[in-house]
């Protein structure tokens, strides 16, 4: 008799909290979804952690998960799909191809590929790569929006012109529309120390943090959770939030609302 393989008991274990009884996603919760407590999934040439999984207002289904590669290698062969992906290095220079060219982003990198675009990921050094993949579909996409906001495009750390104001400092990375969002905005801010972003507020969009430098704490409805380096904070459309420094130095993370 055929037996289910443990490591894909315990995949699905890990996933069935984003799933109701009747097989579809459920709502992502409002909360910090931390690094080191992600399982971690071993594959020939890189290894897995799945930080969040479900759906938004705007998406039938949401995915972040971060893959590290060995030096050197690929995760896996080019591929398209008909949802979109976004792409941010955390650590390591990733090698990114499509439309026929290859560039190679470093640390706080972002790529953003559009649907049936076809796109491979490559390690570009000798030391690992980690890079975090959001994926993200809605149930009518619309195809047209694509021409009105660009294709799918690369953004390089040190290329991002940085503001900086009296609390700290902005990075606007983009702000388009495309086929599954109406509106997708990303920005990276830097917050000095012990000072609070804005008051709690609400906004239709929902919104990922992720925390790139420092440390820092999240109200979410009322109730302040801590977030460190690599977590990510998951904020559903009108929950009441608002994010402080809690370290001794200034606090950077990537902040993306979609719609």
């Amino acid at each position: 008799m055929k037996t289910f393989p443990m490591k894909n008991y315990l995949l699905f274990l890990l996933l069935l909290p984003a799933l109701n009884v009747h097989g579809q996603y459920s709502s992502i919760p409002a909360d910090v979804y931390r690094w080191d407590k992600a399982a971690v999934f071993k594959k020939a040439n890189s290894e897995q952690r799945v930080l969040l999984e479900g759906t938004t207002p705007a998406f039938k289904h949401l995915k972040v998960h971060a893959t590290t590669v060995a030096g050197g290698k690929a995760a896996h062969a080019g591929h398209s799909h008909a949802d979109e992906e976004l792409i941010i290095v955390k650590e390591g220079k990733l090698n990114v191809t499509y439309g026929g060219k290859t560039e190679t982003l470093e640390t706080g990198s972002v790529a953003l590929m559009m649907p049936g675009d076809e796109h491979a990921l490559a390690n570009a050094g000798s030391g690992p790569v980690t890079y975090y993949i959001m994926r993200y579909e809605t149930e009518k996409p619309q195809p047209e929006r694509e021409t009105k906001g660009g294709g799918s495009f690369m953004k390089h750390w040190n290329e991002l012109e940085y503001k900086a104001h009296d609390k700290g400092g902005r990075r606007n990375v983009f702000d388009r529309a495309t086929p599954h969002s109406e509106r997708f905005e990303m920005h990276i801010t830097t917050l000095n120390e012990g000072l609070m972003s804005h008051p709690p507020h609400t906004h239709k969009a929902a919104e990922i943090l992720l925390l790139i430098e420092g440390e820092a704490e999240e109200s979410i409805d009322g109730k302040w959770i801590p977030a460190g380096v690599g977590d990510i904070i998951f904020l559903q459309s009108q929950v009441p939030h608002a994010i402080r420094n809690t370290g001794k130095k200034p606090c950077t993370y990537f902040a993306f609302q979609f719609e």
